[in-house]
């Protein structure tokens, strides 16, 4: 069946490089890992499906031998034949698929239509009093899911690269001492675009943020920056002076 893939030597970025109609046609169906007979995906029409509900469908193409998937991940094709998958994964282990053609079991494992967007926290509202110089101020932080959408791509437990979508966070700060009000701001991501790498910034969500402590410079609040579903994250400190001024600095990582 190998015969229906273009030379090797061709890349999917040429313009003379057909896609091979023939082998997208082969893969349309479920397939399972031949060991443990779990799902891995669903190839239907142009795009590949997740058992995990929380991954998003992805486009697929086939050139030569290689298995394109989404817009970055690429797996060379070892054996393909109408019932039978061997590709190497992103980390290089062979991964041997066999394809289920039993309409049930595809239903029981695809019987979901619209991937969720995940958020990583319902509206989370803090109130916190302090005190500085016979002074009390009263600090109110909200964290608000938004509909803006942050996309991360991870490595699953079959060696694929999927897409998990985020919904991003908006989070307002205001400071009153008694009635007054000496501070006011909603904080999003963008405002930490430039103390952050380009590549985690891309990939991750504004998720937090805490009263730390109150001196003679004013009042401490730690903003959190962070790559969903992972332990990644920048630390930034931002001080409010008692007449209102902002700064901010990197903490740590």
């Amino acid at each position: 069946m190998l015969a229906a893939f273009v030379s090797c030597g061709q890349r999917a970025g040429d313009a003379n490089l057909p896609e091979s109609k023939e082998a997208k046609q082969l893969l349309q169906g479920m397939w399972c890992d031949k060991e443990t007979e779990s799902v891995v995906f669903l190839m239907k029409g142009d795009s590949v499906y997740y058992p995990d509900s929380t991954s998003m469908p992805a486009y697929f193409r086939v050139y030569a031998d290689t298995l394109y998937i989404g817009s970055t991940a690429r797996y060379h094709i070892k054996k393909h034949t109408e019932h039978l998958l061997w590709f190497t994964s992103g980390d290089g282990e062979l991964v041997k698929l066999v394809k289920d053609d039993d309409a049930a079991d595809e239903k029981d494992a695809f019987d979901h239509h619209n991937t969720p967007v995940l958020s990583l926290t319902d509206v989370l509202k803090k109130d916190t009093v302090v005190s500085y110089d016979n002074r009390r101020y009263h600090l109110y932080i909200a964290v608000n899911p938004t509909k803006y959408k942050v996309s991360r791509h991870t490595i699953n437990e079959d060696g694929l690269d999927v897409e998990n979508v985020y919904y991003d966070n908006i989070i307002h700060l205001s400071i009153f001492n008694g009635a007054t009000q000496i501070f006011s701001r909603d904080f999003r991501k963008q405002h930490y675009q430039q103390r952050v790498p380009a590549q985690f910034y891309d990939q991750a969500v504004l998720n937090n943020m805490e009263y730390a402590s109150i001196d003679e410079k004013g009042i401490h609040v730690d903003v959190s920056v962070c790559t969903p579903g992972d332990a990644s994250c920048y630390l930034i400190g931002h001080i409010i002076s008692f007449d209102g001024q902002l700064s901010t600095e990197l903490l740590e990582y």
